[in-house]
């Protein structure tokens, strides 16, 4: 695992650009915690691509695991993708981010009626 002080951001990058790791990521974040047969369910992939994809996450450090028993249980590492909104996002106004973001979802959600 990537200790914080040397995180690679190019690895959460990757990691965060595939739809299905950032839904287990998602998942997570509803309920920290999760098997790896927990983070299989409701998902259209075999256990192998799974435990493939939470290998990548945790290569991320984005995801850590602890054996408790005979389980292995997963849970989300915030702190990457803390880093690097505060790189990265916080260069830009959050406030004017704010305001883009609010008009965008009124936009979009008139558009819908």
């Amino acid at each position: 695992m990537v200790p914080y002080k040397d995180m690679d951001d190019d690895a959460v990058f990757r990691a965060l650009a595939d739809a299905s790791r950032r839904q287990m990521l998602d998942r997570l974040h509803a309920r920290n915690g999760q098997t790896l047969g927990e983070l299989c369910q409701g998902l259209a992939m075999t256990r192998q691509a799974v435990a493939k994809h939470v290998a990548i996450l945790e290569e991320a450090n984005l995801v850590s695991s602890e054996r408790q028993g005979r389980e292995k249980l997963h849970f989300i590492n915030p702190v990457p993708i803390n880093a690097i909104a505060q790189r990265w996002i916080s260069k830009f106004e959050r406030q004017h981010l704010n305001a883009l973001a609010d008009l965008k979802e009124t936009l979009e959600g008139k558009g819908r009626n």
